[in-house]
C-alpha cells in the first residue's frame, strides 16, 4: 500500500548553496526526485517538481569576494552550473527556483509578516557559534572537539548582535501530536524517532535574522529595514514559492500542500521541525512528507566540498550518458539509507546489468524477430507452462514494482524490474528459440518471440523512470513509438501495465548496442574515467601502427606513414593448434579496415588458415615453440550459440550471439561461406574469452570461435563439444 493517494503530486527537493559546484552528493538527491516524478506521472498523477537553488548567505557574499564579483553576478554564473548539470543527468524539473527570484523574496517578507502579526516574532540578541559552511547556529552541546560536527576542519564562528527571533518552543507540542497522528509525515522511521526523541528535549527559540550582513532578503520595513532574514528561513519558504502563493491572500497555489519533500538526512531538523513549525506560525497547512536520505560516501567520507570528498556528475555522464550513472546510484544506496559510491562499482554493475542483462535482451530479441518472422512481433499461438510463467512474473514484477516505488523504495523497485529482466533471458535458455525454427515449429516459435517482446516492453516502461534516454531506445527498438509515445501515451497505473496489444504486429529497428560493453583495463578508473571496448581497441591499434611506422622509418631512414602496409611480412592472422590443421578465428589487434575492400581481404586471409605443414622438412625452431605458461594466458571457454545472422554487405561475416554462462557476447566470424546461420544456433562452441575486441564492418566482436581448416580452407569446421557440458566452463 502507498502513502500518497492523490492527483496532484507536487514534489520538492533541498535548493543548493551556489558556493561550490554541483558534486554527486546533490546529483544523487535531483536524480531520486526526477525518478520518482517521471514514476508519478506514468502512474498518471498530475506532478510538478521544484529544484534550485539557495544563493542568500554569508559564504556565497564570501565566495563571490574572493572572486571579485558582485554577489548577484557570481550566483546567475553558479546557478547557470547547475542547472547546466542537471540538464546533463537527464533531469528535468518543472521549475528551477532561486532564492534571488522575485516571487521569492515577495513570498519570504510575506511569511515574516503572516508569523509577526500572530505574535511569533520577537526582537532579542544572540550569540553562539555558527557554521559558515553548513550556515546554521551550532548549540554548544551538538560541537564535536569545538567544531561542527558534518565540517570537521573548520572552526565555527562566534556571533554576537541584536536580532530577531521566531518563538519555536511554543511549538513542541503541536509537532509533537502531528507527529504522532501522521506517522507519514517523517520518512523513514528511524528519521522519525530521531526528530521526536530531539524535540521531545525541548525546544529553543531561533535566531530568524541578521544584522550584519547586507546579502539577504530584506525584513519587511515595517518590522525592521536594517534586518536580513536568516538563510535557512529564507530558503525553505521556496516551497511555498514554488506552488504558487499569492503574498497577502490565502491563495497558496494550486499544489500546495507539498506531497513529498525530498531532503538528506542532515537537514531533516530544519524541514521536520522549524518549518512546521514556521508554517503553524504563518496559519499554513503543512507538507504530507519529508522524506530524510542518506548520504553518498566515497570510501565511507561524506561527499562534501569542504571536507575535499568531490565526484563530479558532469564528467561522468560525459563519459558514459546520464543513464549508466542514474541506474547505478539508484541501485548501490538504498534509498533511504546511506550508501558508498565507487568508480569499480559503477564499472561492474554497467557491463553486468545494462550491457549484458538488458542490452543483449534486446539484442537477441530483435534479431530473433528478424530472422525468423520478417522483423515483425507475431502473435502468440501456442502457448506452454513455461509461456504463462512468463507472463506471470511480468504481471507480478508490475504490481510489486508499482507498490514499491509508491513506497518511496525506489531501490527495491529497480531490483524487482530486474527479476522480469533475467526471467526473460532464462525464458530464451529454456525456450531455445533456434531449436523451434529448427524443427519448424512456427506456432510455439511465435509465442516465445511475442512473449519476449511483451517482457522488454513492460520493461522499458518500468525502467523509464530510471533510465529515460536507453528506455526510449527500447520502445522504438520494438518498434513502438508509432502506436503510443513512451513518454505521456504510456500509463502504469493501480500495478496494471498491459502493452501486448502495443507489441503485436509491431515492426522491430536495430538501433545498435544498447550499452556497448567497458573495457575494464583500458579504462582508468582511479581516475574516473572509462573506455568503451571498441574505442578502446581503435586507439590500440592506432598506437600501435604510430609506434609500427615509426620504428620503421628509423630502421630505413624514410618518412613514417600511418597504415597498413602492403608489403608488411607480419601474420596478422589468428591461430590455436588442433593436431594437424590450423584453426581459424578473428584477427587479433589489426587495425581498423579503412573501407570494405580492405575488410574482405581481410576476411579472406582469415579463411585461408596458416600455410600447409611440409611433409618433410626442418623441425620447428625452438624460438617458435609455446611453453605452457603462454598457452595458459588463453581464457578458452565452451559457449553456445544463441543467434546467427549474416552480416549486410558481405558473404563471408557471420555475426553470432553467444552465452557463456555468467555473460552474453557478440562475435563475428569468417565461416558464412561454410555455415548458413540457422546450422550453428544452439551448438556449443569453443571460444576465446580474453581476446581484445575488435570492430568487423561496424560491429563489435567479443571474442574468437575456433575451428580447423583444410589447407587451401575448402573444407572448415567449428570446434563443438561432442556432449553438454555446463556453458563457461574452461577448455584445458
Amino acid at each position: 500500500m502507498g502513502v500518497f493517494h492523490v492527483e496532484k503530486f507536487y514534489l520538492t527537493t533541498a535548493i543548493d548553496y551556489v558556493n561550490g559546484e554541483p558534486h554527486l552528493g546533490h546529483a544523487y538527491e535531483k536524480i531520486a526526485a526526477d525518478v520518482i516524478s517521471r514514476f508519478k506521472r506514468l502512474a498518471g498523477y498530475d506532478s510538478f517538481f521544484l529544484t534550485g537553488t539557495d544563493e542568500h548567505s554569508l559564504n556565497v557574499a564570501r565566495q563571490a569576494e574572493k572572486q571579485g564579483m558582485a554577489p548577484r553576478a557570481f550566483c546567475d554564473r553558479m546557478a547557470g552550473l547547475f542547472q547546466k548539470a542537471w540538464d546533463k543527468l537527464n533531469i528535468r524539473p518543472d521549475r528551477f527556483i532561486r532564492t534571488t527570484d522575485d516571487d521569492h523574496i515577495a513570498t519570504v517578507r510575506d511569511i515574516v509578516r503572516r508569523a509577526n502579526e500572530r505574535g511569533h516574532i520577537y526582537q532579542g540578541t544572540y550569540s553562539g557559534h555558527y557554521c559558515v559552511s553548513c550556515e546554521r547556529f551550532v548549540e554548544e552541546k551538538d560541537l564535536a572537539d569545538g567544531r561542527c560536527p558534518l565540517h570537521p576542519s573548520r572552526e565555527p564562528e562566534w556571533v554576537e548582535e541584536k536580532n530577531y527571533f521566531f518563538a519555536l518552543s511554543r511549538f513542541q507540542e503541536p509537532l509533537l501530536r502531528h507527529i504522532e497522528a501522521h506517522p507519514e509525515f517523517i520518512l523513514p522511521e528511524t528519521r522519525r524517532n530521531e526528530v521526536v526523541n530531539r524535540v521531545r528535549e525541548g525546544l529553543q527559540d531561533v535566531s530568524i535574522s541578521r544584522s550584519t550582513l547586507a546579502w539577504g532578503v530584506p525584513f519587511p520595513e515595517e518590522i525592521d529595514p536594517n534586518q536580513v532574514v536568516y538563510v535557512w528561513f529564507d530558503a525553505l519558504i521556496n516551497y511555498l514559492t514554488g506552488a504558487g502563493y499569492v503574498p497577502g491572500t490565502d491563495n497558496f497555489g494550486r499544489w500546495w500542500p507539498a506531497d513529498l519533500h525530498l531532503i538528506g538526512k542532515d537537514i531533516t531538523w530544519f524541514h521536520c521541525v522549524i518549518w512546521p513549525a514556521t508554517l503553524m506560525a504563518a496559519d499554513v497547512s503543512l507538507p504530507r512528507t519529508v522524506f530524510g536520505h542518506g548520504f553518498v560516501t566515497v570510501k565511507g567520507a561524506r561527499m562534501s566540498k569542504s571536507e575535499g570528498v568531490v565526484v563530479d556528475p558532469v564528467k561522468l555522464a560525459d563519459s558514459l550518458g546520464a543513464d549508466p550513472l542514474r541506474y547505478y546510484l539508484m541501485k548501490a544506496v538504498p534509498f533511504g539509507q546511506d550508501g558508498d559510491f565507487s568508480y569499480e562499482g559503477l564499472a561492474e554493475t554497467y557491463n553486468a546489468d545494462l550491457a549484458n542483462d538488458l542490452g543483449n535482451l534486446l539484442n537477441r530479441t530483435c534479431a530473433m524477430v528478424e530472422k525468423y518472422f520478417d522483423g515483425r512481433v507475431p502473435a502468440a499461438q501456442e502457448y506452454e507452462a513455461r509461456d504463462r510463467e512468463l507472463a506471470e512474473l511480468a504481471g507480478r514484477v508490475a504490481r510489486r514494482a508499482h507498490e514499491l516505488m509508491e513506497a518511496l523504495d525506489l531501490t527495491g523497485a529497480l531490483g524487482e524490474i530486474w527479476t522480469l529482466v533475467d526471467g526473460a533471458n532464462k525464458y530464451i535458455d529454456e525456450a531455445a528459440p533456434w531449436a523451434l525454427a529448427r524443427e519448424g515449429r512456427r506456432g510455439r516459435l511465435a509465442t516465445v518471440m511475442f512473449g519476449l517482446a511483451d517482457a522488454l516492453a513492460r520493461v522499458a516502461v518500468m525502467v523509464s523512470p530510471f533510465i529515460p534516454e536507453a528506455a526510449g531506445r527500447i520502445w522504438t527498438s520494438l518498434g513502438l513509438d508509432g502506436a503510443a509515445a513512451l513518454d505521456g501515451g504510456v500509463r502504469w497505473e493501480a500495478g496494471t501495465l498491459d502493452v501486448g496489444r502495443l507489441v503485436q504486429g509491431a515492426a522491430v529497428k536495430r538501433l545498435g548496442p544498447l550499452f556497448p560493453r567497458l573495457d575494464v583495463e583500458a579504462s582508468d578508473l582511479a581516475k574516473g574515467e572509462f573506455q568503451l571496448a571498441e574505442l578502446a581497441q581503435d586507439k590500440k591499434r592506432e598506437g600501435e601502427r604510430t609506434a609500427a611506422a615509426g620504428a620503421n622509418a628509423a630502421a630505413t631512414g624514410t618518412a613514417a606513414t600511418i597504415g597498413p602496409s602492403a608489403g608488411s611480412g607480419v601474420d596478422t592472422r589468428a591461430y590455436a593448434s588442433t593436431g594437424g590443421g590450423g584453426v581459424s578465428g578473428r584477427g587479433h589487434d589489426r587495425p581498423a579496415a579503412k573501407d570494405a575492400k580492405e575488410e574482405d581481404a581481410r576476411v579472406a586471409d582469415q579463411e585461408r588458415g596458416p600455410a600447409a605443414p611440409r611433409e618433410h622438412g626442418p623441425e620447428t625452431p625452438a624460438d617458435d615453440l609455446v611453453s605452457i605458461e603462454e598457452f595458459a594466458r588463453l581464457d578458452l571457454r565452451v559457449a553456445r550459440v544463441l543467434a546467427a545472422e549474416r552480416v549486410e554487405g558481405t558473404d563471408k561475416l557471420l555475426e553470432i550471439d553467444i552465452d557463456l554462462g555468467t555473460e552474453r557476447r557478440q562475435i563475428v566470424a569468417g565461416i558464412a561461406k561454410h555455415y548458413a546461420p540457422e546450422d550453428l544456433v544452439g551448438k556449443q562452441i569453443v571460444v576465446v574469452a580474453n581476446l581484445k575486441p575488435a570492430k568487423l564492418r561496424g560491429i563489435v566482436s567479443q571474442g574468437m570461435l575456433l575451428a580447423g581448416s583444410t589447407p587451401d580452407t575448402s573444407q572448415l569446421a567449428v570446434v563443438t563439444t561432442d556432449r553438454e557440458l555446463p556453458l563457461g566452463s574452461k577448455v584445458r
